[in-house]
């Protein structure tokens, strides 16, 4: 595996303001989701199946609204690694994670090399 450089001013820059707008993306999808994620209420005179399918698209909402709340953690710690000097380096090898990678997901801890090893371990 090629050696990856580290992070220049621009990409972390670069990086930063992606993070920063995922952050508002995320923040305005969970407030948005919240109705769609909200409890059926039970009693509403609607059909059997009806009832199925809205407590079904409850299930569906409550996962992403899951999903999207361990993301925006995700990225909110990234914008502290930032701050603390820490960001761009993987958590597993203390290597520098490439821009591209970050680029590509801007709150991951780990290189590919890092990932490579954690799904190693994880299938062993």
């Amino acid at each position: 595996m090629p050696d990856v450089e580290e992070l220049t001013a621009a990409q972390l820059d670069e990086l930063r303001r992606d993070l920063e707008a995922l952050e508002t993306e995320l923040s305005a999808q969970l407030t948005l989701g919240s109705d769609a994620a909200s409890t059926v209420n039970l009693d509403e005179p609607i059909g059997r199946l009806s009832r199925i399918d809205a407590l079904a698209q409850q299930q569906v909402a409550r996962a992403g609204q899951q999903a999207a709340k361990r993301r925006l953690e995700q990225v909110r710690a990234a914008l502290r690694r930032i701050a603390d000097g820490d960001y761009g380096y993987c958590a597993r090898t203390d290597e520098p994670i490439g821009f591209r990678r970050l680029k590509a997901r801007p709150e991951t801890t780990l290189s590919l090399a890092g990932q490579a090893e954690a799904e190693a371990r994880g299938r062993s």
